[in-house]
């Protein structure tokens, strides 16, 4: 375990998460009592950085051995083409989001330091077969995009002492066919399994006023 009480951190005092809307409460509340959340909700709510910075706050307090972030490799435009690099370096861009926001929290250096050490983990879905993980926090970004599979993969790998966030938007899903995230949906409503589903609205855009704009307008065109 990672001791964050370092020369780059020690003097940093970090004030407590501030939700800005009552879903965001609720949802810190999901975070702090259930070890799965699922989080909806369409751009700029919030939903990517507060499980972001709920992480490292756990990590820095050492409640948790490491951070597991992984997303679908699926671009949301045309595709760049080949990524070089080690492992890390390619699947880095796609998790940029959720680095950026537990940057922030913990500082680079911090990150830096875990990242080097296997307490933040970058893990692709093509290695996620055979792994397993334990008191870990363990964040699947932009999971409209998983299949049904894939999504089956990454819940099968969860084992001891895990907090899990499953976030996306349906709406956004850039696949050819019906999202995994979807489909778990519907299995937690359909078994009453004991998963809390939190959902943002429109409304309730933190971002900005421009991002807000934009999500309205393309809703109201149904784009």
């Amino acid at each position: 375990m990672i001791n964050f009480q370092n020369k780059f951190e020690a003097e940093r005092v970090l004030p407590p998460i501030k939700p800005l809307n009552p879903t965001q409460a609720d949802y810190l509340d999901a975070l702090r009592r259930c070890p799965q959340v699922i989080v909806l909700g369409p751009a700029g709510t919030g939903k990517t950085w507060i499980a972001a910075t709920h992480a490292a706050d756990l990590l820095r307090n050492r409640q948790i051995d490491k951070i597991i972030l992984t997303r679908p490799n699926v671009p949301c435009g045309r595709s760049l083409g080949f990524f070089p690099g080690s492992l890390e370096d390619k699947f880095a861009p796609w998790a940029a989001p959720v680095i950026e926001a537990i940057k922030e929290r913990i500082g680079k250096a911090a990150y830096d330091i875990a990242l080097k050490n296997g307490a933040i983990e970058l893990v692709p879905f093509e290695v996620m077969r055979g792994r397993s993980w334990k008191n870990a926090f363990v964040l699947l970004d932009e999971a409209q995009n998983t299949t049904a599979a894939e999504i089956k993969t990454f819940l099968t790998r969860i084992g001891e002492d895990c907090t899990v966030v499953i976030n996306g938007d349906i709406s956004q899903c850039d696949l050819p066919k019906e999202s995994g995230l979807r489909t778990v949906i519907e299995i937690i409503d359909g078994q009453n399994l004991p998963v809390p589903v939190v959902e943002f609205t429109r409304a309730e855009i933190v971002r900005s006023g421009i991002c807000a704009m934009w999500v309205n307008a393309f809703e109201t065109a149904r784009i």
